[in-house]
């Protein structure tokens, strides 16, 4: 491998390690959600998780333990793919949950509204 070769594929391995981490960066510039230690009243910060929805989030946790991974959140009714999508840059398994104010999402006619 030519010396350009080897500069060239180590700046690529350094800008997908980056990018690999940039989901985490905005989870924290935002704030983030702790799944495993967060009241109703802070699970109801995220987008479409309303009184009900964390309801069942505190009720599953309870009854089956800690979540392991965010995607352990999936079972819980309310929570499908789409809510995941919205919900997954702003919840984690671990540390204090720092969000301090409702995540409003852009919808597709470009209003922001609660999800």
């Amino acid at each position: 491998m030519s010396h350009s070769s080897k500069s060239s594929a180590v700046v690529l391995s350094l800008a997908a390690l980056v990018l690999a981490a940039l989901p985490a960066l905005a989870g924290d510039s935002a704030g983030a959600v702790n799944i495993n230690t967060a009241t109703a009243e802070q699970l109801m910060l995220l987008p479409r998780v309303g009184p009900s929805v964390a309801g069942r989030i505190v009720a599953f946790r309870d009854e089956n333990g800690a979540f392991k991974q965010t995607v352990d959140l999936m079972p819980v009714k309310g929570i499908g793919e789409k809510t995941f999508e919205l919900i997954e840059p702003y919840v984690v398994i671990s540390g204090e949950t720092s969000l301090k104010e409702k995540v409003r999402v852009e919808q597709k006619d470009g209003s922001t509204g609660n999800g």
